[in-house]
């Protein structure tokens, strides 16, 4: 911003606090810290500019993300506040912390393993995924997919063979 004045120290760094401690809509054990999309936080002329990286285009959860924002740091006593998609770099799921992916372990919900590494095009596959998905609950590795989508097209649905309880799966992105 071209004669805005950027302010750093404790109004920075608690709008980045308030941001980031928001739950996702779609995974409330996570915040935005831990799931990887809050992507910077700026305070410039009494304004806060928040970057949200949405998991995939079209994510359905973002306009609610962006509004409890809104809400949060409204209530925090940021009068203006406007958050905007960053596009680029896409979010994988590899932006999850370590702390995220504990938290969905916990909450019985198997974290993703590494995400792919590819450069031009994606290969399409239009044939059965073949993973190998840890149960949550008993840590056996014989889990089945029976479903390719759960609530939320990012989550697929399993059961372990081992203990047999159904679990979802965060996809790897």
């Amino acid at each position: 911003m071209t004669g805005s004045t950027q302010v750093r120290g404790p109004d920075l760094e608690r709008a980045r606090a308030i941001a980031g401690s928001v739950p996702d809509p779609e995974l409330p054990m996570l915040t935005l810290d831990d799931l990887g999309i809050l992507r910077d936080v700026s305070v410039a002329d009494g304004v806060v500019e928040v970057g949200l990286t949405p998991t995939y285009l079209g994510c359905p959860a973002l306009a609610e993300m962006r509004r409890d924002v809104v809400d949060r740091l409204g209530a925090a006593g940021f009068a203006q506040v406007r958050v905007r998609t960053v596009l680029a770099p896409p979010w994988s799921s590899d932006d999850i912390t370590p702390a995220g992916r504990r938290k969905l372990a916990a909450a019985g919900i198997a974290p993703p393993g590494p995400a792919p590494r590819r450069t031009g095009p994606v290969p399409l596959s239009l044939g059965p995924s073949r993973r190998l998905v840890q149960c949550p609950q008993c840590g056996s590795d014989t889990s089945t997919q029976t479903a390719a989508f759960s609530a939320t097209a990012c989550k697929a649905l399993y059961r372990c063979q081992a203990c047999a309880e159904p679990f979802e799966y965060v996809k790897e992105i």
